[in-house]
């Protein structure tokens, strides 16, 4: 069980402190300014799946990982349970990536787990089930997620909820990651920019995740990282969910 990469607490209480208590609707904003300390009091402990699993873990090892730090680390401040990038790719292999993979997706553009790996996720459950089950062992969960909008989402011109915006009118197809082919940033200016991450982490406050690490953000941290930073920090608290924001720089090339 090794520690995960996530965040420094200082780093995460700037992420926190600047951008949701100035971005927030005000009906969250006293509530966060009191609390915000409580959701990572101290750095995150946990574990994470990409080291050992790569981009292929499975529900049933992350249920083993689940068992084993409850029985064995959570008394020692060890909470929570990361599954790591590509849970929404069925045919993801090794540490590596396949461009053109074709990703599980909703009609509203947001990446959900692929069943082949998650099986409890039919019928639209999502996470649910599997957030559930940590929940029920005292610990918490969290997902790895990328900057920006699925290029297929975009090739498909798919909508985005709670706006007549379509997924090509918010991507900026310029802003990509340097080593990952799945996610075309998100241009903020555009009308839809902010609905689409207001819906996306709607959806992951539903299946319960309190932790989400997101990677291609910090490095280099331009303006367009910057623009999509406050952006998730807006609609995390928007859900009214305390869900840990860690950022991830990605590969330095």
């Amino acid at each position: 069980m090794k520690r995960f990469h996530t965040t420094s607490l200082r780093f995460l209480k700037i992420l926190i402190a600047l951008f949701a208590i100035a971005a927030m609707p005000s009906k969250f904003a006293a509530a966060a300014e009191k609390d915000f300390h409580s959701w990572a009091a101290s750095p995150p402990m946990g574990w994470n799946s990409w080291d050992c699993f790569g981009t292929t873990v499975t529900e049933e090892q992350t249920k083993q990982q689940a068992d084993f730090m409850a029985e064995k680390l959570k008394s020692h401040g060890w909470q929570y349970i990361v599954v790591d990038i590509q849970w929404y790719q069925p045919t993801s292999k090794g540490h590596d990536y396949q461009p053109g993979a074709k990703l599980t997706m909703d009609e509203f553009s947001r990446l959900l787990p692929a069943v082949e790996k998650f099986p409890s996720a039919t019928n639209g459950q999502g996470f649910r089930p599997l957030a559930d089950y940590i929940h029920s062992k005292g610990l918490k969960f969290g997902i790895h997620m990328m900057r920006g909008i699925p290029r297929q989402a975009v090739f498909q011109n798919t909508a985005i909820k709670g706006t007549s915006a379509r997924a090509a009118d918010i991507a900026d197809t310029n802003s990509v990651c340097a080593w990952n082919p799945d996610m075309f940033g998100v241009d903020m200016k555009r009308p839809g920019a902010q609905a689409y991450y207001d819906s996306l982490f709607e959806l992951v406050a539903s299946w319960g995740v309190d932790f989400v690490k997101i990677d291609d953000l910090s490095r280099p941290y331009n303006a367009f990282q910057r623009a999509e930073t406050e952006a998730i920090r807006q609609a995390i608290d928007r859900t009214g969910r305390a869900i840990v924001f860690s950022t991830s720089p990605g590969e330095t090339r």
